[in-house]
């Protein structure tokens, strides 16, 4: 594969490569804030998604602040599974107006971005892995209108032509279901993860943590910072030297873990915060940091 010349500022500290997982880890809808406090003790927060007008999605300003403070030092790298077009209309705090990361990844590592432009030479070898690796999208979306029943089912997409994903009323999906879903699928090379009103059929060679090797390989970065909440996000945290999970989600529920992975007991918006002070922390204590073998 063709590597262009990394986009990197040469005033980042090279060693590090911070990648994180946005919704529910970084961002936070309103029904993901989980603001358990009296109101008037309520965080104040800043907007960081508009859509049709509507701010969808939130960080608490003390986030925001440390999160513009840690991009100016080191390359950080959103991990989502949005789409590309989701994924856009996200607007993180940067050092500058309109800044963009140099890298991200979106589609659960379906599409790299440089500098806000899709990778071709990554997508082509992402069609390689799922030809290979799975069953054809058509398929499992066949499947999926079988088996999700519209009392409960509200939408059926697929995203980027890459997975598909249901919204559904959580609390009315039959008992079994999921389960059920996820051995098909399994069978296929697919994955399945529940995430808040989402359920998620991915193809298993698709995942963030390809996509971030591929940014390593290019920068050079010798240290990896990584945080997620969802099955999606476990390649993720098992790819860094130091990752973080919220106390929340889907892994949280499961009370997955591993090492170098540390479980945070703050949920909600109040977690997304603490992560990016650990990100600060775990940097500005870099004089000290292991090089990755």
């Amino acid at each position: 594969m063709s590597s262009p010349t990394s986009p990197v500022n040469d005033l980042m500290d090279g060693r590090f490569l911070v990648a994180s997982d946005l919704d529910r880890t970084l961002i936070y809808s309103n029904r993901a804030l989980a603001l358990d406090v009296p109101d008037r003790l309520a965080p104040r927060l800043l907007s960081v998604e508009v859509h049709d007008g509507r701010a969808l999605s939130f960080m608490t300003e003390q986030a925001a602040r440390l999160l513009a403070e840690l991009v100016e030092s080191v390359l950080f790298v959103p991990a989502t599974t949005r789409t590309r077009a989701q994924y856009e209309r996200v607007n993180l705090p940067g050092p500058t107006p309109g800044w963009i990361p140099s890298y991200a990844i979106c589609a659960n590592g379906g599409q790299l971005l440089v500098n806000g432009v899709p990778d071709q030479d990554w997508q082509a070898e992402v069609q390689s892995r799922l030809a290979s690796g799975s069953a054809p999208l058509d398929e499992v979306v066949e499947h999926l209108a079988i088996v999700a029943d519209p009392e409960w089912t509200h939408k059926r997409r697929t995203a980027d032509h890459l997975f598909a994903y249901l919204v559904v009323e959580r609390a009315e999906l039959p008992e079994g279901w999921l389960a059920e879903l996820t051995g098909w699928c399994a069978e296929r090379g697919w994955t399945v993860s529940l995430q808040g009103r989402k359920v998620y059929a991915v193809p298993a060679p698709l995942t963030k943590s390809s996509a971030l090797a591929e940014v390593e390989r290019r920068t050079g970065a010798a240290t990896v910072l990584t945080a997620g909440d969802s099955l999606l996000d476990a390649d993720l945290l098992l790819a860094a030297d130091q990752a973080w999970r919220p106390g929340h989600g889907e892994l949280a529920d499961t009370d997955w873990t591993a090492p170098r992975v540390t479980a945070l007991t703050q949920a909600g918006v109040a977690a997304g915060e603490e992560i990016v002070r650990q990100f600060l922390a775990r940097v500005r204590a870099g004089a000290g940091a292991p090089v990755r073998a």
